[in-house]
């Protein structure tokens, strides 16, 4: 598990404006603004390959509902969820953005908590 997640300056303000339009749960805001206190924030061209973020394919576990989904992150407008393209803005997103590979997050979605593992990052074009 990392201490600390690793964002671009761009994914960590678009995160806070996400946060502070409300735009989340109380227990995912909690979370959010926990992990942004500590968020180590790089240039694009200085972010390890295995971290999520935007432009990034990437799969997961989901231990408590036992699947596995492979998630498409891209910038809100380009988010398309029936090409499996979501927004980095997205509940699945905001639960991983800037972890790594191996990574295992307990999160708390609106609809409970779930445990998630990432198991591939890979860059995506589109």
């Amino acid at each position: 598990m990392s201490d600390n997640i690793i964002v671009t300056t761009g994914i960590y303000d678009a995160i806070k404006e996400h946060l502070r339009r409300k735009q989340v749960s109380i227990g995912e805001e909690n979370k959010l603004t926990a992990e942004l206190k500590g968020a180590k924030q790089v240039l694009r061209r200085d972010l390890p390959a295995d971290i999520v973020t935007v432009d990034r394919k990437v799969t997961l576990k989901d231990h408590t509902q036992d699947f596995e989904h492979e998630y498409i992150f891209v910038a809100s407008t380009r988010a398309k969820p029936k090409k499996n393209k979501y927004s980095i803005l997205s509940d699945i997103a905001l639960a991983v953005v800037g972890y790594k590979v191996g990574d295992i997050i307990e999160w708390p979605f609106k609809d409970g908590e779930r445990k998630i593992e990432i198991l591939n990052v890979e860059a995506w074009q589109g």
